[in-house]
């Protein structure tokens, strides 16, 4: 039996099914992680959500940015935009309703204490242990999963509050919490976050760090897998914190990373640009 932890799919279904190959998955044994982002920009959203979700218990996934704009599009939070969004798949499909209620359950932070393992989207802000960080998560799921998902949805887009404080209450929360969970690139050593910034570690503006290189974060005890971030080529030089988005939608690699020993699997992405 073994787990594999992936980086974004973002719909390039084919490279998924060619990795899985690679490795010799084996749906009875072993198991899946994903990183988030499981549709958009790529060509086949449908046909990634439909084969993650078949896999019933043999697959987890953590919410992205990408997944969450789906749902906003799918509960008409925000309009679809075919120059931004690739899913319409999936909005068109005789079984959206079951594939976005099953979306909508999964969670923003999944941590495993066997495996010792702690996977996010984005990352975790400095101030947060994996206690408050698990808590936080389960407020925004707890919202997402509500019966008004719809103006959740609508509220926890924007890029303020820029820092975190443990007195915040309300959609300021639950906006935070989101921006950390599945866009955080940057902060600064005081843990306000930057949103502009999209390249590799080294371009960091200046008085900010990469979330994982902020010193004395309080998450420094946990081994973290998380995505979102191509543009670090899933490299990281901090210990215990793993890359995994390797940019395979911009024709660069899906990386598989297996936990139980370390060792990367990787497929080669098409060389189209699908956004």
């Amino acid at each position: 039996m073994s787990t594999y932890a992936i980086g974004d799919v973002q719909g390039c279904y084919e490279s998924l099914r060619h990795l899985l190959d690679q490795v010799a998955f084996d749906p009875t044994q072993d198991e899946l992680w994903f990183t988030g982002d499981l549709v958009n920009r790529g060509p086949k959203s449908l046909d990634t959500l439909r084969f993650i979700k078949s896999l019933n218990d043999r697959a987890i996934t953590v919410l992205g940015n990408h997944d969450l704009t789906l749902l906003a599009v799918a509960f008409n939070a925000i309009p679809y935009d075919p120059k931004r969004h690739t899913f319409k798949d999936i909005l068109d499909a005789s079984d959206c309703d079951p594939l976005i209620e099953w979306l909508r359950h999964q969670p923003l932070l999944h941590h495993d204490a066997k495996l010792g393992y702690t996977m996010v989207h984005a990352g975790l802000h400095p101030a947060w242990d994996l206690a408050l960080a698990t808590h936080l998560a389960k407020e925004v799921e707890t919202a997402l999963q509500g019966s008004d998902v719809r103006t959740v949805l609508t509220k926890i887009y924007g890029n303020e509050p820029s820092l975190w404080d443990p007195e915040l209450r309300g959609y300021d929360r639950l906006r935070f919490s989101t921006n950390c969970f599945t866009h955080l690139r940057f902060c600064s050593p005081a843990g306000q976050l930057e949103f502009n910034s999209k390249e590799g570690a080294h371009t960091a503006p200046a008085g900010y760090l990469p979330w994982f290189a902020i010193p004395n974060r309080k998450s420094q005890d946990l081994k973290i897998l998380f995505g979102h971030w191509a543009a670090l080529e899933g490299k990281c030089d901090t210990p215990n914190v793993f890359a995994l988005d390797t940019g395979c939608v911009w024709g660069g690699y899906l990386t598989a990373m297996r936990l139980e020993d370390g060792k990367r699997f990787k497929e080669r992405g098409s060389n189209k640009r699908y956004y």
